[in-house]
């Protein structure tokens, strides 16, 4: 979160770009995991995160946030849970933000904020403290490697003493793997998380040589401290130039001039496939970083119209997880609480026609599952495109992302997002939904038609 902090003792040094090789784990990885400065899955496709933070601790209740934060085309989710400075996450409710997250179809970015402000704040936790948090949930976090990746603890250490920050990560991370976790680690940095002091920057390789999994990715939080495009880019050169690897793990926008450059980090996350998380949906006690107005996703701040619709910002970038099993390897399987997709033979629209529409089932669960159409522009250019289709099974859709969805009885039509209307002859979009099913969910014909 944004934070006071004591003013810089010295401006970030600038950095030369240059990168090494990208070098794989040196284990049979599980899940997600760090290959040279990449996240990757088992299958061995990048991952960069595109998504968003969620304060789910203490809006435990706001469970429909997960379905609207994918709707808006995030791929992962960053959730906020505490092991008792607020009311603790019970097993059994981790057990459901992690289901929520694959119903949803995101990575889960589990973190414990007990941590913030260690050593700064008297009533935050030690980083040994959130290690045993995890490791009390561990029975419903293994097995879950393919989707959950868990920050040990938010902000770990506030502005005093922030050295002691390299000694206290490298015991949470090794009593971690000493206790059998295989996940992917994040970590994030001390100065409450904004590094001004430069103890992450300057200790990092010791903190990623402490893990014996080589499984961990460090994590930097912009505010005020990154307020200028050149202290965005001479820190994230410096890792860059080092082989580390990193993530953007919060980021608020530019509301005045001193607050952080969001439009660097956006676009330099994009140039560098450089994952990146914003601060946060909603929920927020002051306002202006929320990105949805009291959790309603239809009524967007200029903070979530920046980050979700504009130039190198979720939309634009953010590629699912082929764990979900839109785009995975023939070696990659679905969860087991996520059945494969079942009846999801493509159903395409009359190929002749001004557009044509294919829908598929991309995947299904118990009650549920999501649904993909892509359009493709005939033999012309076309300005805007509309699909129908007609459920003989009583299926219903609810979220939706890349178009506007209308039903009317078992009748579904789709049209056009403002940006994915027009279509050169031949080119093509997509768009997706969520739906829920029972008895049976067989792929209806759909109808294209164009304007």
């Amino acid at each position: 979160m944004k934070r006071q902090l004591a003013t810089l003792a010295a401006a970030l040094l600038a950095a030369a770009a240059a990168v090494l090789f990208h070098v794989a784990p040196a284990y049979a990885a599980t899940g997600l995991h760090v290959a040279g400065t990449d996240i990757v899955e088992a299958n061995g496709q990048k991952f960069v995160m595109r998504g968003i933070n969620h304060m789910h601790t203490w809006y435990t209740n706001q469970t429909n946030s997960f379905a609207d934060i994918k709707a808006k085309g995030a791929n992962t989710v960053r959730v906020v849970l505490s092991g008792g400075r607020w009311t603790a996450n019970s097993a059994a409710d981790v057990t459901n933000v992690i289901n929520l997250c694959k119903a949803n179809r995101l990575i889960c970015v589990l973190e414990n904020h007990d941590t913030t402000g260690y050593g700064e704040d008297a009533a935050a936790y030690s980083l040994d403290q959130a290690a045993d948090y995890w490791i009390g949930l561990k029975s419903v976090l293994a097995g879950q490697e393919d989707y959950v990746i868990i920050n040990i603890g938010n902000e770990p250490i506030g502005n005093t003493n922030a050295g002691q920050w390299t000694a206290a990560t490298v015991a949470a991370i090794q009593k971690m793997r000493a206790n059998g976790f295989e996940h992917l680690l994040m970590i994030d940095a001390p100065n409450w998380g904004q590094d001004w002091q430069y103890v992450m920057r300057d200790n990092a390789q010791t903190v990623l040589d402490a893990d014996t999994r080589n499984n961990t990715v460090l994590s930097i939080h912009m505010y005020a401290v990154f307020n200028t495009a050149a202290s965005i880019t001479a820190y994230l050169d410096h890792f860059e130039r080092q082989g580390w690897p990193l993530v953007i793990g919060e980021f608020g926008w530019r509301f005045d001039a001193s607050q952080v450059d969001h439009e660097a980090i956006l676009a330099e996350s994009a140039f560098r496939d450089l994952g990146y998380l914003g601060w946060s949906w909603a929920g927020n006690t002051d306002p202006i970083l929320d990105m949805a107005t009291n959790f309603n996703p239809d009524q967007r701040t200029t903070w979530g119209d920046r980050i979700f619709n504009g130039a190198n910002g979720i939309r634009a970038t953010a590629k699912e997880a082929t764990i979900f099993g839109r785009t995975s390897s023939p070696s990659a399987s679905p969860s087991p609480s996520m059945p494969g997709p079942g009846p999801s033979s493509p159903s395409p629209s009359n190929p002749t026609s001004a557009c044509t529409a294919t829908y598929s089932v991309a995947g299904q669960w118990p009650g549920g599952f999501q649904g993909d159409v892509k359009v493709t522009a005939g033999p012309s250019a076309i300005n805007g495109w509309t699909v129908t289709w007609t459920y003989a099974n009583g299926q219903t859709v609810s979220g939706h992302w890349g178009s506007t969805v209308t039903s009317s009885g078992a009748t579904v039509t789709a049209r056009n997002a403002g940006w994915n209307g027009r279509l050169a002859a031949g080119a093509s979009t997509s768009f997706g939904f969520l739906g829920s099913w029972t008895g049976a969910n067989s792929v209806p014909a759909v109808t294209c038609t164009a304007s």
